[in-house]
């Protein structure tokens, strides 16, 4: 898969011996586009052993697209740390919140810090997610030029239906990347469930979850650019597009499993379907434009998936906005699948929104609108 060997991991590297004393802090951050993220390394010269050992740190956001010239300084702050599974230990991944220069206005794209007041506000119902990330596996020539892993130049494979959790070298493709990014998460201590090969070919998967409140969105963001770095070694572009080839291929979605302490309690089945799925069905319109960029390329009633405009719902169903497990019904209590999110989501808006229409009464469904909206904006 790898061509040529600058792509892998110890070239031209010193090695990071067992009796380093300085740590290694990589900072995350997502930038202006909301889609991507960055990061750079700061040198520690003692121990990180908690979160108020990592300090504030600043960087350029005229070159993310988080700022101007003028004003172009973004604060990063520290909001979870954990195992660097590149440099190895005592080195970590930094994932960090991005405010101006106050020190108290969320920067472009900083949905963490709402997300997390909502949290805060559900937690005694103790919400968890599981989020199926799929995404694309592309080949790049020079910068503008991609197909997918696998495919024939500019051309088409056999149709779909051969490919899902596939083996074999004529099905499928990238399992080493996929393998790689499995194993890496586990190292960091990523709640990571397990990957599958998808529907189309090149098309992946991988679950994060059971994770509760904010720890998803913290996670599935850590996870993704855990995959980013290892598609740098690998040579391979990581899509994330709701629809990245058009006509008869699926796209890519993010299904958020969702439950609390009332969906998994006794009649937790026949509260999903008496009271939760009303609620998510009054709400469909709003929280669409949550649920990820361009997704109405993606949610056509076809490929497993429902319709853009119209909320639907059905045990074990893979073709409605959202699927009831058959064990949930079994059982009489559990969990539910909003199979509506993209895969080019941000987790913290969803996972925020999902609670907050359960269990906060919709309070802050238009404020996340609009901070999306504010967001989206371009730059003064």
């Amino acid at each position: 898969m790898t061509e040529t060997v600058e792509h892998l991991r110890d070239f031209n590297y010193y090695k990071l011996n067992q009796n380093v004393t300085h740590i290694l802090a990589e900072y995350i951050w997502i930038d202006g586009t909301g889609e991507r993220m960055r990061s750079k390394t700061k040198v520690y010269l003692t121990p990180i052993t908690q979160l108020s050992d990592l300090e504030w740190w600043t960087y350029d956001g005229s070159s993310t697209e988080q700022a101007n010239t003028k004003w172009s300084e973004i604060y990063l702050k520290p909001v979870v740390y954990v195992k660097d599974p590149f440099r190895g230990d005592p080195h970590i991944l930094v994932l960090c919140e991005t405010y101006l220069p106050d020190k108290k206005t969320p920067a472009r794209y900083n949905f963490r810090w709402i997300a997390n007041e909502i949290m805060e506000k559900a937690k005694d119902f103790k919400p968890w997610f599981g989020i199926e990330q799929e995404y694309f596996l592309l080949k790049r020539t020079g910068t503008t030029h991609i197909w997918p892993l696998g495919w024939p130049t500019g051309g088409f494979p056999y149709p779909q239906g051969r490919y899902y959790c596939s083996i074999g070298e004529r099905n499928n493709f990238g399992r080493a990347l996929a393998e790689a990014h499995l194993r890496a998460c586990l190292n960091a201590g990523i709640k990571i469930a397990g990957v599958n090969a998808e529907v189309a070919p090149s098309q992946w998967e991988f679950q994060i979850g059971i994770a509760e409140g904010i720890e998803i969105g913290d996670h599935l963001w850590l996870a993704r650019y855990i995959l980013e770095r290892l598609g740098e070694e690998f040579g391979i572009d990581i899509n994330y597009d709701p629809k990245p080839i058009l006509g008869d291929w699926n796209g890519s979605g993010a299904h958020t499993n969702y439950s609390d302490v009332k969906t998994r309690g006794e009649g937790g089945y026949k509260y999903i379907v008496n009271e939760l799925i009303p609620l998510l069905s009054n709400t469909h319109k709003e929280v669409l434009k949550l649920y990820g960029a361009n997704n109405e390329k993606r949610l056509t009633g076809h490929h497993e998936t429902s319709s853009y405009d119209q909320f639907s719902w059905g045990d074990g169903s893979r073709g409605g906005s959202i699927r009831v497990p058959v064990v949930t019904k079994e059982l009489g209590a559990g969990y539910l699948e909003d199979r509506r999110p993209a895969a080019n989501i941000d987790p913290y808006l969803v996972s925020a929104v999902i609670v907050d229409v359960a269990l906060l009464n919709s309070t802050y469904v238009n404020q996340l609108k609009q901070l999306l909206v504010e967001s989206a904006k371009p730059l003064a």
